[in-house]
Order: structure tokens, then sequence, then C-alpha cells
């Protein structure tokens, strides 16, 4: 038996990430995984988009002024180089324990690897901090490099972590998923998508879920992009036979 814990979109919140971890006793003083981590009866799971803060005034927060300019190249800057010192410690965090600490390829972080889509807020606000081509700076190439291998989904037994949906076509960020609202909407319209993928248990973010986790025990999936609501999710995965899902409850922080 182990514990799994998963958590919610960073979007550079790391700030909360560590005080979630902290809470769930997986990370140290000193940044490193807790002697459970490195033994790996706790397995983190973080679901993706570390990058990008979510709104005008997190971007303020992260760079440490009173208001964020997205067209100021001293502003991209520093949310640049803040995101890329967080990165740093969360690589060195996985690094101390890589058979438990597990992060999902979130399609924020594959747009700063592969730059082809301009991604932004539902205010306007763009994201152009990694971008070269428009006043940002490129992301250092070892952090790249590091983000290039992060795996689309997770799966233990039939207990699925991905970042969108148990869709496979929700695992590649092109142009049919930007143009598919399904992404976004799926758990509503279509949440039987879990069983039809011959599931126990789904975990997914993507979708800011306002008031907290929702946790739809008649369709078994977890919708977790709440770390601003200050949870994140603990799930008890029987290993010893089939990898079957015995406790599921959201934690709060």
């Amino acid at each position: 038996m182990r514990k799994f814990m998963a958590f919610g979109d960073v979007h550079a919140d790391f700030e909360t990430l560590w005080a979630a971890l902290r809470a769930a006793s997986c990370v140290d003083g000193a940044f490193l995984p807790t002697s459970p981590v490195l033994a790996g009866l706790f397995q983190v799971v973080l679901i993706g988009d570390l990058v990008h803060p979510k709104n005008e005034r997190e971007y303020a927060r992260l760079i440490g002024l009173p208001h964020f300019d997205a067209d100021d190249p001293d502003h991209l800057l520093l949310a640049a180089r803040n995101q890329a010192d967080h990165l740093e410690r969360l690589r060195a965090y996985q690094a101390a324990a890589p058979h438990a600490v597990h992060i999902l390829l979130g399609n924020h972080d594959d747009a700063v690897l592969n730059g082809g889509y301009i991604l932004g807020t539902s205010g306007g606000l763009v994201h152009l901090e990694f971008d070269p081509e428009r006043g940002g700076v490129p992301l250092a190439e070892h952090l790249r490099a590091w983000i290039a291998q992060f795996p689309r989904e997770l799966r233990v037994g039939a207990v699925q972590f991905a970042h969108v949906s148990p869709l496979p076509a929700h695992t590649h960020y092109d142009d049919l998923f930007y143009a598919d609202r399904s992404a976004k909407c799926w758990f509503r319209d279509t949440p039987e998508y879990v069983a039809m993928a011959g599931l126990d248990f789904g975990v997914y973010g993507h979708t800011q879920i306002d008031d907290g986790i929702l946790l739809d025990e008649d369709h078994r999936f977890a919708m977790i992009d709440a770390l601003h609501a200050r949870e994140y999710l603990e799930l008890m995965i029987d290993e010893s036979a089939t990898a079957a899902l015995q406790a599921v409850r959201t934690v709060p922080f």
C-alpha cells in the first residue's frame, strides 16, 4: 500500500506548492524530500502547468512589484528569472527522489518548450516571459531538457493521472487541442470518458475549480486544479495485486 499525493496546476505559485508539500509531509526545511518520499512510501504527483501565473495580480506578486506590465521587457525578465529560480529548486527536489516525485507535462509547459502557441488568460493577459521573439528570455537549456522529459500521464494499475482528461487526444497540445472545447468541459458534459477508458479512477487538472477539488465519486475521477483553494488530493493504492484504489480524499492545508 502506498500513498499518492496529487497537486494541481502550479502556474508559478510555488509558494503555495511548497506549503502543500510541507502539509503533506513530503518536503523538509531544506526543500528536499522527506524520509517517506525517499523510501517510496509517499508518491508525489504534480499534474502539470508549472509555469505562467494565472493573472496580472499573480505576476505582480511573483516579481515583487505593485503592477505587472507584459509590454515591459524588465518585467518579463523578472518574471522569467523568478520562475526559473523556482524551477531549479523543484528540479533538485525531484532529482533527490526520482522514483517518488512525478511531474506531468502540462500545455503551458509544452508551450514554453515549443513556442508555437501564445497562451493567455481570459482577461487578455498573454504569457511572453519565455518568448525571446516578443520581449521575453528563453528558458535555460538544462531546464528545457528537464521539462521535455516529463511524461504526459502516469498510470498505477487502472488509476490514471493526466493533465487534462482520459482522452489520448488531450495529451498532445496541438491545433486540434486548442480548437477543442471539450478539453475544458469534458468532466461536465461527458464524465463517462473515465469508464470508457477502462479506468478505475482518474486524476486531472487543466480546468480551475473555484470551490476546491471536484471529487466525482459516481464517475470516479477528481479535478484538482485547486491549489489556489489550498487543497490537494490523497489516494491510497494497493499495489500488491492489481494496483487497486483503496481510498481517496481531498486534503485542505
